[in-house]
């Protein structure tokens, strides 16, 4: 491991969690993940995508060590303003801190989440809810699980036919994908698109990531893109992203600032 790496998502902490914890934990959301699955077969609010991207940036870090990442999710939205859905990803950022002392086996990244939507009038909307990030593999024993649950609010306003705004905030409720001892951090999510012509669109992003009791990793994040989308329902997007995130502190075992500026080309089929 990199002298360099000091925190989760690039360090693993020393709070004990037992086996046996984990994989009832892991065999339940399983189960729920493959209900999940019948249900959106079988119903006809159902949507999905499926993506392949040159580098999974989440929060303005890379989660696949600045290389190809393929992703899916699928969706089940009710009449009445409740969903449910999981998305999935390939990821590495686990495996990346993999030593012959402590080996670590996890090249997945499955996420469950579920709330309401809603409107206030035609231009403002809303949206609640709670999504739990699970990462299922074989670690070291003292290593501090990754998995995480987030309770969000956001709400959206439509300031013109063009012009949509957008504020979320997230709040952990255990620890924050493994830093020590986290739970209360908070993510701050503000956002803007504007259509410019019909089927382009760009996007921009501002957020703000605090860790509890871990101040130094805290950091800002910030992304511009531009969006072509197309008829047949495949769009392509490419994005520019970037952090004010410690260099030192983000840098992996393979010498790579995962927090550094990137420019990431992202293709998505939805259904």
């Amino acid at each position: 491991m990199s002298s360099h790496t000091v925190a989760t998502p690039f360090h693993a902490s020393t709070t004990t969690r037992t086996h046996a914890r984990n994989r009832t934990r892991r065999a339940r959301i399983a189960a729920v993940i493959l209900a999940l699955l019948g249900i959106a077969d079988a119903q006809a609010g159902t949507s999905g995508n499926v993506s392949l991207t040159s580098d999974y940036v989440f929060r303005g870090v890379s989660q696949s060590n600045q290389e190809p990442a393929l992703q899916g999710g699928v969706e089940y939205a009710a009449d009445n303003g409740f969903y449910i859905g999981s998305w999935g990803s390939s990821i590495s950022w686990l495996s990346d801190l993999s030593s012959s002392a402590a080996p670590i086996s996890s090249n997945v990244e499955l996420d469950l989440y579920g709330g309401y939507r809603g409107k206030f009038g035609e231009a403002v909307s809303y949206d609640v809810g709670a999504l739990y990030y699970w990462y299922p593999g074989d670690f070291p024993s003292g290593f501090n699980s990754a998995d995480t649950l987030e309770i969000y609010a956001g709400i959206s306003v439509a300031a013109s036919d063009k012009l949509s705004l957008g504020a979320k905030y997230s709040v952990s409720t255990t620890d924050l994908f493994g830093y020590a001892d986290s739970d209360g951090s908070g993510y701050l999510d503000l956002s803007a698109n504007f259509a410019i012509a019909e089927g382009w669109s760009i996007g921009a992003h501002a957020g703000k990531q605090w860790i509890e009791g871990n101040a130094a990793f805290e950091y800002s994040d910030w992304k511009l893109g531009v969006t072509r989308a197309f008829d047949n329902g495949v769009s392509v997007g490419l994005a520019y992203t970037g952090t004010d995130a410690d260099d030192a502190l983000y840098t992996n075992p393979f010498g790579n600032k995962v927090a550094d500026d990137t420019v990431a080309l992202t293709i998505t089929k939805a259904f």
